[in-house]
């Protein structure tokens, strides 16, 4: 990878772990540490991205599928987390053996500045004690980051529309969904404002939104039992084609893989 090129790589990408890297082999940074800390290490390896070059980890909240390596990835390597006094203090309290790890605290709709990029965090519908996503910014390029939410409430929107590469959550189809194997309660919590995003939510906000700045969309946190990435293509498909959004400015759509890294997306 060349030094100066900015790129997007998801790790992983559902309920068994979410991890994404953003940069080049200078500077980055990563979103979650949801897979092994092992796992992250050979990745990098593997793109030839040294661990002195990550300059921290946005933490999003404090499920497991998003911090299961944080702690070991952190604390060994000496890497800083950014997050919410609120969102560690949850992690901190689910697991208390974390220690020797340097946090610096950040506010919700307030900008900080790392590994060259401007970053604002901001809060979204989600069951845990918090969950933000993170809007970041890399000279004009815009990058928003929202993987758990269960609506796209008026605090989310403004940052997803502005993006120019958008990572957002299509986690259920709704028929697969509710004529599957899943007891009440678990579809109730999945389909409700603080669960998650279904792909009819996602498809008909996009097309609404048909924004002329928006260049490539990824599907993420897609549910191994509930939806599958033609599934979603097509919920999105079908809605811009009933928008009538033409082909032409359609923005590039990707869905990434559950449990691997999916292809490099280049940002210059």
């Amino acid at each position: 990878m060349q030094s100066d090129n900015l790129n997007f790589y998801s790790l992983s990408s559902g309920s068994s772990g979410n991890c994404y890297f953003l940069g080049n082999a200078k500077n980055g940074l990563l979103i979650d540490a949801g897979i092994p800390a092992g796992n992250i290490r050979k990745f990098l390896k593997n793109k030839d991205i040294p661990l002195h070059a990550i300059m921290g980890v946005l933490v999003t909240h404090n499920h497991t599928d998003h911090t299961k390596g944080l702690e070991l990835l952190a604390r060994k390597n000496n890497m800083p987390v950014y997050t919410t006094p609120k969102i560690w203090g949850s992690i901190v309290s689910r697991q208390s053996r974390i220690f020797g790890i340097k946090v610096n605290e950040i506010d919700q709709k307030k900008t900080f500045n790392l590994a060259g990029f401007e970053i604002e965090a901001f809060p979204v519908s989600h069951d845990a004690p918090e969950t933000i996503g993170f809007h970041i910014c890399s000279r004009d390029f815009k990058i928003t980051i929202a993987t758990d939410l269960g609506q796209i409430c008026q605090t989310a929107a403004p940052y997803i529309e502005a993006a120019n590469l958008l990572v957002i959550e299509s986690n259920y189809d709704e028929k697969m969904l509710l004529q599957g194997s899943y007891p009440h309660f678990l579809k109730a919590r999945i389909m409700s404002d603080q669960g998650h995003l279904g792909n009819r939510q996602v498809s008909s906000f996009l097309a609404a939104m048909n924004s002329k700045n928006l260049r490539h969309i990824c599907l993420a946190h897609l549910s191994n039992n509930n939806n599958s990435p033609e599934i979603a293509l097509q919920n999105l498909q079908q809605a811009y084609t009933e928008r009538d959004v033409g082909t032409n400015i359609q923005p590039q759509v990707s869905v990434l893989n559950r449990n691997s890294p999916s292809d490099v997306i280049r940002l210059n």
